[in-house]
């Protein structure tokens, strides 16, 4: 099968076998998209070699029998059904990135998250999305409803790490705040945070990004005027996915305001501690969420992610595509096997 990998800091189009099933589901996949992340470990980010790609939309080829579901303890649990959500071959899915072990604290109290043993998807020890097919255990496969388009399921993973954020930091109606960054992650945070009927402003650099937000009631300013909204946000969300975020985050929040982290990108972030400790910033980061309430959103149309979507390109040109997902003004870049 094709695959988009990454070795030997290159990027290219290679024929690989099929994945084992190994007790995990087997999923063909429909549609991938191309992340921010994705670019980042073609910079080196992770430190991260194989098939790249963690948001994607597909079918189950393949699911294993009763008794042979994955699993490091290898018990089958009371009620294995729960282990599969009713899922069978043909059925269209879509997939969490992280696979714990199963066995820790943490994935015994249900955050595999977290598990120090995981893997994740396309970018720590398990082969991605961009590719024909790929493996996850059946644990972590989600139906997708009927109402939702393959075009708006494909956004399911970055719109539960957008809803993330509610379980990072307190925002109620009364809860001023500011996304900063205009990207494709940028506007699915506001998107979801105003649905908490905050009073939600995006910080962006790019007009026709910042439009998108306007089209749905959001205000939006240009970063070349934050500075006149100096220190009256609440909450900052710190999406821009570059360093210089940070500090334009810690100028905008009120003392005691709370800075969240959704950026991720290679190399270090110099950071001025003082200004955190005078104004007795809290820090948090916020990287996955859940599927559920991504998927409630994208099945009632409360989010717009078709104006997120910039170009589809076929696998066989994956190469091509991440020229292009990392273009200035680009948004989402969908990949087709």
């Amino acid at each position: 099968m094709k695959a988009l990998r990454y070795e030997n800091q290159k990027l290219s189009i290679a024929e690989v076998p099929v994945p084992p099933a190994d007790g995990e589901a087997l999923v063909r996949v429909i549609l991938s998209g191309i992340c921010n992340t994705d670019l980042e470990i073609a910079r080196g980010y992770a430190g991260f070699e194989g098939t790249i790609g963690h948001e994607f939309v597909g079918v189950i080829e393949d699911l294993p029998k009763a008794g042979a579901l994955a699993r490091p303890s290898g018990r089958a649990p009371d009620n294995e059904p729960l282990l599969t959500r009713g899922l069978v071959p043909g059925d269209r899915v879509v997939g969490e990135i992280n696979a714990g072990c199963g066995n820790c604290e943490l994935c015994r109290a249900g955050d595999p998250r977290h598990c120090a043993r995981r893997t994740v998807l396309g970018i720590v020890g398990r082969d991605g999305a961009h590719a024909e097919l790929l493996k996850l255990p059946a644990v972590n496969l989600w139906p997708v409803p009927a109402e939702v388009s393959d075009e708006r399921a494909v956004f399911t993973e970055p719109l539960a790490a957008a809803c993330g954020i509610l379980e990072r930091a307190p925002i109620t109606k009364d809860t001023r705040v500011v996304v900063i960054g205009d990207g494709k992650l940028g506007l699915l945070c506001a998107q979801v945070l105003a649905t908490t009927g905050a009073a939600v402003t995006l910080l962006g650099k790019h007009p026709n990004k910042l439009q998108i937000a306007a089209r749905r009631g959001l205000e939006t300013i240009s970063s070349d005027k934050a500075t006149a909204r100096s220190r009256e946000f609440d909450v900052a969300v710190e999406a821009s996915g570059s360093a210089t975020g940070f500090d334009l985050a810690l100028d905008l929040l009120r003392p005691r305001g709370t800075l969240v982290l959704k950026s991720t990108f290679q190399g270090l972030t110099k950071i001025d501690a003082a200004r955190i400790v005078v104004d007795e910033i809290s820090v948090v980061g916020s990287r996955c969420g859940r599927f559920q309430p991504a998927l409630d959103l994208l099945k009632h149309n409360a989010i717009d992610v078709e104006s997120l979507i910039s170009e589809e390109f076929a696998l066989a040109d994956g190469v091509q595509a991440m020229a292009r997902a990392a273009e200035n003004g680009v948004l989402k870049v969908l990949l087709r096997p």
